[in-house]
């Protein structure tokens, strides 16, 4: 009997081991549930800023705008990505916007701040900060910091020469972002 049930497991494990499960259907993500929750777009804007993708984050911003209308949020989120892609122009332009639909805001300061050191408009940029500081009751060590180092860039700073560093995005919510110069 023992020799008659080894043979019967060995061959219903062979058997088993014919049958691959079914491949899925398609090798792509799965679309749309019906009835499911979506995604706030913003969120996953976000996120993909905190991973470095600002081109998928710009992607994700522009989708929100559909559904929610360009708020300031999104602005500041649209503004912030093409800063991460080098397009200084259309961030300042959306940071302005977004500053001027809500001007309460800290972060959208900073972050047009750091647009404008980036275009080497450091005077400005000092008051934008400034502004940001004021806004945040300085308890944001990042615009503290981008503060201090427009300053020292400023040509009417008494500093002589100041080193290359970096200038830190704050994002709405929590986290924040870093935009590093690429030698």
């Amino acid at each position: 009997m023992t020799s008659r049930a080894g043979v019967f497991l060995a061959f219903f494990l062979a058997l088993v081991g014919c049958f691959e499960p079914e491949p899925p259907e398609s090798p792509y993500a799965p679309g749309l549930v019906p009835g499911g929750e979506a995604v706030d777009a913003v969120i996953v804007g976000h996120r993909l800023m905190d991973a470095g993708e600002f081109e998928l984050a710009q992607k994700a911003y522009t989708r929100a705008a559909v559904t929610q209308g360009m708020t300031a949020d999104i602005l500041a989120g649209l503004g912030s990505a093409n800063l991460g892609l080098g397009r200084l122009a259309t961030a300042e332009r959306l940071l302005r916007k977004a500053v001027a639909k809500d001007q309460a805001s800290p972060e959208i300061w900073n972050n047009l701040g750091v647009v404008l050191v980036e275009k080497r408009e450091y005077v400005e940029a000092e008051q934008v900060f400034r502004r940001a500081y004021a806004l945040d009751d300085g308890e944001s060590d990042s615009i503290r910091d981008n503060l201090r180092l427009a300053l020292a860039k400023s040509e009417n700073s008494g500093y002589a020469e100041v080193q290359e560093q970096d200038y830190k995005l704050v994002r709405r919510g929590s986290g924040d972002y870093l935009v590093r110069k690429i030698p």
